[in-house]
Formats: C-alpha cells, sequence, structure tokens
C-alpha cells in the first residue's frame, strides 16, 4: 500500500528543489498535495504564482492529485490560506513540510537588517506560522498532523551567511518546543538537515554528492503512519546518508569551592579544552 494513500499533505516552497521533490514523491506515494510556492527568486523578489502550477500540472499529468497555492508563508494570513486550501479541496490535513526559503549574502559587517529579517521570516517566521495553522486546525478537527521542519546540514557559522545559519539553527529549536507542546496529542513534529544539491547550494558554491530527489523519501516516511512513534527527532539526509542528532550536551565541567574568581577562571577555563580522560575536576 502507498505510504500516503488517502492522506492530505502541505508543501511550502514545492515549485522548486527539495520541496518539488517532496511534492512529487507525496504523490506518487497517494497523498492529494497541496503545492505551495510563493514564487519568488532565490533573494525573495518578484513572485509568480505559474512556479507552483508548473508542478501541480507535473503531478496531475501522471495521475496524482495536487492543487496549487500561491501564499507567502511570512504572514499568518498566508500560512492561514495554504492549510485552508487543504480543507477545502480534499477535506483535512494530515502532513506538512515547511521548505520555503530564501537567500540574501552578505558579509557579516555589510549586513543589513532587512537582509536579516527577511532571511529569517522566510525560514523561520514561515514554519511558526505554517505549524502553528496546521496544529491549530489538528486540535480543532481532532484530526492528527506530522509537521516536519526543513532545517540544514550545517549548522555552523559562516561570516557571509548569518541571517540563513540563524534562522536554520532556529528552525530546530522551534521544531523541538512544537514537539514537546504536542506530544501524545493531535500534532508531532520533526525535522530533517537535507545536504543536497540545491540553488541555495549552487549560489553558494557547494557541491553535494546527493540531490532533492534523495530527501524526499524521508520527508514522506516522516508524513506516514509508519512513522507515528517520532517526535522532537532531527535526522541528516545525506545522498545515500541517514544519521540522528543527538541534543547538544555538556562536555566538560569544573566546579569552585568558592565563588569564581578571574585567577580561577584563568586557571580552569583552559582545562576545559583539554583532551584527558578526566572529564570533571572540582577546584579548592
Amino acid at each position: 500500500m502507498a505510504a500516503l494513500a488517502g492522506r492530505t499533505v502541505v508543501i511550502t516552497g514545492a515549485g522548486g528543489g527539495i520541496g518539488r521533490a517532496i511534492a512529487i514523491n507525496a504523490a506518487v506515494e497517494g497523498a492529494n498535495v497541496v503545492v505551495a510556492d510563493y514564487g519568488v527568486a532565490l533573494d525573495g523578489t518578484n513572485p509568480r504564482s505559474e512556479v507552483a502550477d508548473t508542478v501541480v500540472a507535473e503531478i496531475q499529468a501522471a495521475g496524482g492529485a495536487a492543487t496549487a497555492v500561491n501564499e507567502s508563508v511570512t504572514s499568518p494570513a498566508g500560512a492561514q490560506a495554504i492549510i485552508r486550501a487543504a480543507v477545502e479541496t480534499y477535506g483535512g490535513l494530515d502532513g506538512v513540510v515547511c521548505c520555503a526559503g530564501v537567500l540574501r549574502h552578505r558579509p557579516f559587517l555589510e549586513m543589513s537588517v532587512e537582509d536579516f529579517s527577511f532571511v529569517v521570516d522566510t525560514h523561520l517566521v514561515g514554519h511558526f506560522t505554517v505549524f502553528q495553522a496546521a496544529a491549530q486546525l489538528a486540535v480543532a478537527s481532532n484530526r492528527p498532523v506530522s509537521l516536519v521542519a526543513i532545517s540544514s546540514g550545517y549548522l555552523a557559522g559562516d561570516p557571509t551567511r548569518a541571517n540563513y545559519r540563524a534562522a536554520k539553527a532556529g528552525v530546530v529549536a522551534l521544531m523541538k518546543s512544537v514537539a514537546m507542546a504536542g506530544e501524545g496529542g493531535l500534532y508531532r513534529c520533526n525535522a530533517i538537515a537535507p545536504i543536497a544539491n540545491t540553488r541555495m547550494t549552487e549560489a553558494s558554491n557547494m557541491l553535494m554528492k546527493g540531490g532533492p530527489e534523495d530527501v524526499a523519501p524521508m520527508a514522506v516516511y516522516l508524513m506516514s503512519q509508519a512513522s507515528e512513534q517520532l517526535n522532537g527527532q532531527v535526522f541528516t539526509v545525506d545522498g545515500d546518508r541517514i544519521a540522528t542528532w543527538q541534543d547538544a550536551v555538556e562536555n566538560r565541567m569544573t566546579f569552585a569551592s568558592e565563588q569564581w574568581t578571574q585567577a580561577a577562571l584563568a586557571e580552569q577555563v583552559p582545562w576545559l579544552f583539554q583532551d584527558t580522560a578526566n572529564r570533571v575536576t572540582i577546584r579548592t
């Protein structure tokens, strides 16, 4: 039986790249697909409705069911319109994947607040608005929904992409929060941290071994009933490799018998970075 047979899913940013691959794979697996894409250029300008329409036509030509929505995820009204399209067209909602994203590269010292905020709004706020609208629907309709966040396989800092890195790190924290809010309830939330060739990686002069089509099956799996036990997890998908994440944990620790002094810190902080078997010390 197809993994998403009879289910309805919403994919944001589905006009290209990873979002498009997920939308097509979801349709192949039997889902009714809401293809949501504002149709903007990589920097978030020049919205075009035909971007989503093209993917819908592709799905329908292959015998699948899909409808297009040309709304921005950065506003609650846009997110509500996207989720409402699933209900009005197919009668409900079972899964959501948030792939919408933009890039505005700038050196840190030259990055404007506008460029920082615009990228964060699309990636991070866009997850919040869509997830909240979907979760509200799940509670109101008493119909469970699986929410899938798209973070990044690279959360290390970047001197020219501080906005993007900050947004993607925030997506993981948001996902964890949503997962906790819906624990045991009508919505659950997990994340994929993809490493794949897309227009974003091309713009960053990065070459990956995998493509969007390698990410799509995991997204479909996380929206299917087969994964209903998963909540609050992050999965790296890198070509043929899948890995789970471990939450950030403390590495080494040191204690003071009294309040810390500058002299004591100067002695003990370097120890925290030493590679020794003893991972705990008490300074007397």
